[in-house]
């Protein structure tokens, strides 16, 4: 049921992968339920960018490098967790988004389109097996330095995916009772 499949999503981080590398196909199929997210207008305004093999590495470097030139006091841990991250990854996405050129629509709704379709990918994981979870460092603003990008698209974070070994640990909420107003 589809409702059991949201609640066991979790994020689950690059030092909790195992190295075994996820196949073409699921990477895919995960994109395809990407492509099916709600959107306004027919914009489809996201953009993948999939980071794999050797690339991975170059992500990490440019991440840690980038962020030891733009950071007054640099901290070395900091810097080694952005190089080490990608490297445990099986495969990473660049979530990106593509502004409509006759901006039909504000700008926050195609990021918000963009979002639902990372949360199908989410489920698709999740579904799978397939560990995962969405970065989304300061840095990405310096990400059209690294990755190759269209006129009027940005990229919004990294899809970091990876399988795992393990239980993980119970997620709770508080209720929706509090969140919500009942309007007669």
């Amino acid at each position: 049921m589809i409702f059991d499949l949201i609640k066991e999503r979790r994020s689950i981080f690059p030092a909790q992968y195992i190295e075994k590398p996820i196949a073409k196909r699921d990477i895919e199929l995960i994109l395809e339920a990407a492509n099916w997210a709600p959107n306004h207008k027919k914009t489809e305004p996201w953009r993948f960018k999939v980071i794999q093999g050797t690339k991975k590495a170059e992500l990490g470097e440019f991440l840690s490098n980038t962020y030891i030139d733009i950071t007054p006091k640099p901290k070395q841990i900091k810097a080694k967790k952005l190089i080490e991250n990608p490297k445990k990854a099986g495969a990473i996405i660049a979530i990106c988004m593509q502004r409509d050129p006759l901006e039909s629509i504000p700008e926050w709704e195609e990021i918000a389109a963009t979002a639902m379709a990372v949360q199908n990918m989410w489920l698709c994981c999740t579904e799978l097996g397939i560990g995962c979870y969405w970065s989304s460092p300061g840095l990405i603003t310096y990400m059209d330095e690294f990755l190759p990008m269209e006129e009027g698209e940005k990229c919004l974070g990294f899809f970091y995916m990876g399988y795992y070994d393990g239980e993980l640990p119970e997620r709770t909420r508080k209720p929706i009772s509090g969140k919500v107003v009942w309007l007669d």
